[in-house]
């Protein structure tokens, strides 16, 4: 593609040079460009990538994409822009033709519950025939294809998911339903991205590290909502925002520029309701009051948070015009999440449960779902990831000292941290909750305590890895899955799985 052609993509380019060049691939890192690419320089949190110029320059780029009037050599594109984030998003979805234009892209944000929620989705829209693509924290799924995106990844960089939109294209794919995080709206990741429909799950305590406050968060997440009215019209496509009616952030959404807006709600007024609810220890059924009629619900899905999340996949299924049958026949055959309230059981006379809960509101609601369908006692095994929010850690402790009977303090991600520091923390709030919790700082240790503790009819709750498959010591990632964890701890105690499993690890 042409350097003149790229250019005419980032809003308030700048460019001067050479316009003819052909450039061979865009690179954000200037030790990966070779002869004929395009560097991106951009302000990092660490590196201000600008001084890396000269360095792209030498290794052949043929044009440069800079913040700032940097002096290059004459036969050396230049792009001066705005935002180089900015710009590599755009770049990014020009060097594949833009392909969300070709698809109708439905966004779920919101602090918990957006894998949830983007999994439903697709199995409605599947169940009403229409081809769906996904992209979430566990995987892409692309034409029945599962593509690992990385570790410790929602949203991915604006190459990959420009990639997974062409690809969706290429193999015929209709709808899109991405995964869309606070953190890849604040950097820009998803410019360039033409959403059709937007979900809100809730906005809660989390990621108050990057954003400084929960306005700026939510701030971040109605950028999405925003985006909507400016985003590219597809014929026959309205723009729509299903939103949270019982979340604070449903003030700041409600008024946007939006061709319909539908809310939903468990306990007030809202567009979408759930009436004749019923709970249990298999499911939940309902009857969802919606724009098109009632509409019966049973669900092999768990706990009040989950019939939110069905409430929210059924606003996204009404908004994209799928009829009752389809949405009811759906949510019927979904049968999970990887890691998300995923049962472990090898015959033991208690329950194991791996879940994904690793803020303080998604663990006090999975604690709180615990203690309704716990026999005996409830333990959970848990920690909070290093380098990332600390302000949540005493509150996740308190949740747990509050609602457990056992609590099991472990290594989560400790990344450059010292994780005494990240346990003591967090055993602060579970004393402030009333309990002394157990610190064993080897996460296989800490399972296996949990697990040869319980008592018959006990249930042991697992969170804050889930579906991951590595956990992140300094800069290195080390292998480790919570559910092969519990299986092993459980086989060491004399429980074996009586046949081969459903579900295998890493899937």
């Amino acid at each position: 593609m042409l350097i003149s052609q790229l250019a005419r993509a980032v809003p308030g380019a700048e460019p001067s040079g050479p316009s003819d060049l052909e450039v061979r691939a865009i690179q954000v890192d200037s030790r990966r460009v070779g002869q004929g690419d395009l560097f991106v320089a951009y302000p990092g949190v660490s590196v201000d990538s600008h001084r890396f110029v000269p360095d792209a320059i030498a290794r052949g780029a043929r044009g440069v994409v800079v913040e700032r009037p940097l002096e290059v050599p004459p036969e050396v594109a230049r792009l001066v822009v705005p935002s180089g984030r900015a710009a590599w998003a755009w770049l990014s979805a020009a060097w594949h033709d833009f392909p969300s234009r070709r698809l109708t892209v439905v966004g779920v944000t919101g602090t918990d519950g957006k894998t949830t929620t983007c999994s439903l989705i697709g199995a409605i829209l599947a169940a009403a025939g229409r081809s769906v693509g996904l992209v979430t924290t566990v995987a892409a799924e692309i034409a029945g294809q599962s593509l690992d995106t990385g570790f410790h990844t929602t949203t991915p960089e604006p190459p990959e998911i420009q990639a997974y939109l062409a690809d969706m294209v290429g193999r015929g794919t209709e709808v899109a339903v991405l995964e869309t995080t606070s953190h890849a709206l604040a950097l820009d990741k998803v410019l360039g991205i033409d959403y059709d429909l937007a979900v809100m799950t809730n906005v809660t305590h989390e990621h108050l590290d990057f954003h400084g406050s929960w306005e700026a968060y939510v701030e971040a997440k109605a950028r999405l909502f925003g985006g909507l009215s400016a985003s590219a019209r597809k014929s026959g496509v309205p723009k729509v925002a299903v939103l949270n009616a019982e979340d604070r952030s449903y003030s700041r959404l409600r008024d946007l520029p939006y061709d319909r807006r539908l809310s939903y709600a468990l306990d007030r007024s809202a567009d979408l309701t759930a009436g004749d609810l019923r709970l249990g220890g298999r499911g939940s059924s309902f009857v969802a009051a919606t724009p098109i009629g009632e509409i019966p619900i049973r669900t092999r899905l768990l706990g009040r948070f989950n019939v939110a999340n069905a409430l929210a996949a059924i606003g996204a299924a009404v908004g994209l015009g799928i009829e009752a049958e389809a949405i009811r026949t759906g949510l019927a055959g979904f049968v999970g999440v990887p890691g998300r309230l995923e049962a472990i059981d090898q015959g033991q006379p208690f329950g194991v449960v791996v879940d994904f809960a690793h803020t303080p509101n998604s663990l006090r609601r999975v604690l709180e779902l615990g203690r309704s369908l716990s026999g005996g006692r409830l333990a959970v095994v848990f920690g909070c990831a290093g380098l990332r929010d600390a302000a949540k850690r005493p509150l996740m402790g308190q949740a747990a000292g509050e609602l457990a009977d056992l609590v099991y303090l472990t290594a989560e991600d400790p990344r450059g941290e010292e994780l005494s520091a990240i346990l003591g923390q967090i055993a602060a709030g579970v004393r402030a909750g009333g309990r002394e919790p157990s610190v064993i700082p080897e996460r296989g240790e800490a399972i296996a305590a949990a697990l040869a503790a319980a008592r018959p009819g006990d249930l042991v709750l697992i969170t804050g890895k889930g579906h991951e498959q590595t956990m992140a010591f300094g800069e290195q990632e080390r292998p480790w899955d919570d559910r092969r964890a519990a299986r092993e701890a459980l086989a060491r105690l004399g429980y074996r799985p009586a046949a081969r499993l459903s579900r295998p690890e890493g899937s």
